[in-house]
């Protein structure tokens, strides 16, 4: 379960055997059902969570109850409410499982003590950040400039395994359109 997190930081940073067992020691091992909250709007947000296995999304309920995912996260990805998490607010979105998931989950504190007791974890966050900041840039930009034809095919490019794993009617939610759009984009 361990190897996922230290190809995922070398693809980075390198380590030593003793470096990555201090990284670990870091981290606490989730295991989630799916369909499982695992981050209620408005409350706290404990941890950011490294996906080893499974998939998770990020989304918020408008005033109708209509369901718009920010973002999905599968194998090798990261997903947290980030202003909630670094900045200790309430949360903004709601984070579940689409699938069982097992995650490596990290604290604020013990990423804050992990990144003071191993400089190179710092360099590591804040490249995560930083690529996590661009992806969010270019999805809103898609949202906002471009066709839902053009969105159907970026997603495809992202996430290529995600049709055969996600409802349609997520998939529509995540692309902004209705679900007899997507079945109109994807026999295309």
């Amino acid at each position: 379960m361990s190897f996922e997190l230290r190809h995922h930081i070398e693809s980075i940073v390198k380590l030593t055997d003793d470096e990555f067992d201090l990284i670990l020691s870091h981290f606490k091992r989730i295991h989630f059902v799916k369909n499982q909250i695992v981050v209620h709007e408005n409350n706290k947000v404990v941890y950011d969570y490294f996906i080893i296995q499974g998939l998770m999304k990020a989304s918020s309920i408008d005033y109708e109850g209509n369901e718009h995912i920010i973002y999905f996260a599968i194998e090798g990805c990261w997903i947290t409410d980030s202003q909630a998490y670094h900045q200790q607010l309430p949360a903004t979105y709601l984070i579940d499982t689409v699938e069982p998931t097992k995650a490596l989950a990290i604290s604020l504190e013990n990423l804050e003590k992990l990144c003071r007791d191993l400089p190179k974890m710092e360099y590591f966050f804040r490249k995560k950040t930083t690529m996590e900041q661009v992806m969010l840039q270019r999805r809103i930009l898609c949202l906002i400039s471009h066709s839902a034809k053009e969105r159907y095919e970026s997603l495809l490019v992202q996430y290529p395994t995600l049709i055969q794993r996600v409802p349609k009617v997520l998939i529509a939610s995540y692309l902004g359109v209705s679900r007899e759009t997507l079945s109109r984009l994807s026999h295309v």
